[in-house]
């Protein structure tokens, strides 16, 4: 292991005391919970697999956020079932990226934010760094927006006071339950998503033999570009790379056995493929949803709104209850997230750990999610404050995502965990497929 892995190891060992993952077990994930302390030997067992399963569920919420819904709903609405193989190709690309992600945090023992503050010059991660922390914020708009108009739909109160109620809630959440705590609401805040989208697909009729279709053949049906680039797009976030190079380090241990923490990088894979699956499944069945009533209506859907009231009249009242609550669940758990990544990503430029005893943690939760909630205030148009955020999202993606590869195939970096080149080539093939989709949205958006 190189002298910089070692330095790593050994700043886990003397800040935190838990084992390797000790840096962050008990100081970064307040409370700790369910980990080992002292020395874990992983075996590959169902039960120790479960242990490990958790931090890629967080992520999985970032890609099935308000955002997707929108961009799923009109695709399904617009061209039926042809478009699900866009969801299903922008999955293998998130997995890749995000695994690499975890693998740098779990190789080095540090986040992204921090291993670009530490290994870049001061001059290129500040920028780096800073323009992640806004798209943070554009992230958290769209998050809390979504809540937002998941209240309204079910309570009738008025936009701008369900907003102030959804940014209340998040960081009431966050200042309040450790990572642990957070981690298992989040877990069944995404069960309660696909419960609630296997209830909707139960009373309508599906073309299955035309879903599948969708789903493996490649189409382009005319005026679908933009939408595919819009799915394409809105799959990998930057706000969720640096967020599993934070949260993989609950369930660090050994960093100083090699061999052990290679199968923690398997146990990793198998959590991230585990929750990306479950996500591409829940992103599949809005649009085969929508396709199997909208499209099948002739009705074409743009706003989240719109669904839930062209949805009752179809399929009754319970069905457009059940979406709303769907969304609302969306909306809270991905405005959590995106808030702890804020604070990952502002406290790694100063060299620190996400703790929320730190003030610069408590700082970046609170600029990503009140900042996101001002802009939401002001903005006139909710669809219009969406689709700026998105843009934005697309302009600092390539930075991220190009950042993480320079970072994960640095031996210096990595140590004896450096990309292999075969690994550093599909990085940059998936980096440049999903940086010139977003600079297309975005170019084709002005």
């Amino acid at each position: 292991m190189s002298e910089n892995s070692r330095a790593g190891a050994d700043r886990r060992h003397d800040s935190g005391g838990a084992g390797p993952g000790g840096r962050g077990l008990r100081r970064r994930f307040r409370g700790g919970g369910r980990g080992f302390h002292g020395r874990h030997h992983p075996r590959f067992g169902a039960l120790e697999i479960l242990r490990y399963i958790g931090p890629g569920m967080l992520v999985t919420i970032g890609f099935i956020d308000p955002g997707n819904w929108a961009s799923n709903l009109a695709a399904g609405s617009i061209f039926g079932y042809s478009l699900i193989w866009v969801v299903s190709l922008g999955t293998v690309m998130l997995m890749v990226l995000q695994h690499n992600a975890a693998h740098l945090g779990i190789a080095t023992g540090y986040c992204l934010s921090e291993a670009a503050t530490i290994h870049l010059p001061r001059k290129a991660s500040v920028p780096i760094l800073g323009s992640a922390v806004a798209a943070a914020i554009s992230t958290a708009l769209a998050e809390v927006l979504g809540a937002a108009i998941a209240v309204n739909l079910l309570t009738g109160l008025p936009l701008k006071p369900s907003i102030v109620l959804a940014c209340g809630f998040t960081v009431f959440m966050l200042f309040s339950n450790s990572y642990r705590k957070l981690e298992k609401w989040i877990i069944g805040f995404v069960s309660l998503i696909g419960l609630s989208f296997v209830f909707e697909l139960a009373l309508v009729k599906v073309d299955w033999a035309g879903a599948w279709t969708g789903t493996l053949v490649p189409d382009f049906p005319k005026g679908s570009i933009l939408f595919i680039m819009s799915l394409l797009g809105s799959v990998v976030m930057p706000h969720n790379l640096f967020l599993h190079s934070e949260i993989i380090q609950s369930r660090q241990w050994n960093l100083e056995d090699e061999p052990k923490v290679r199968h923690q990088l398997r146990f990793e894979f198998l959590d991230t493929m585990l929750s990306m699956i479950i996500g591409w499944a829940i992103n599949c069945a809005i649009i085969v949803l929508a396709a199997a009533t909208f499209h099948a209506g002739g009705i074409k859907v743009e706003e989240l709104g719109d669904a839930k009231r062209l949805l009752e009249p179809m399929m009754g009242k319970a069905a457009g209850l059940v979406f709303a609550a769907a969304l609302l669940f969306s909306g809270l758990s991905s405005s959590i997230t995106a808030g702890m990544a804020g604070g990952a990503i502002y406290t790694g430029i100063f060299g620190e750990c996400y703790d929320l005893e730190d003030r610069h943690t408590k700082f970046g939760i609170l600029l990503t999610l009140v900042g996101a909630s001002i802009v939401a205030l002001l903005v006139r148009n909710p669809f219009q404050a969406l689709v700026i955020s998105q843009m934005a999202l697309g302009v600092q993606l390539p930075f991220t995502i190009f950042t993480q590869i320079r970072l994960t195939s640095s031996r210096k970096v990595m140590g004896s965990f450096v990309n292999k080149r075969s690994t550093t080539a599909i990085l940059l093939a998936c980096g440049i497929v999903v940086t010139a989709l977003n600079v297309a949205l975005l170019v084709e958006s002005l």
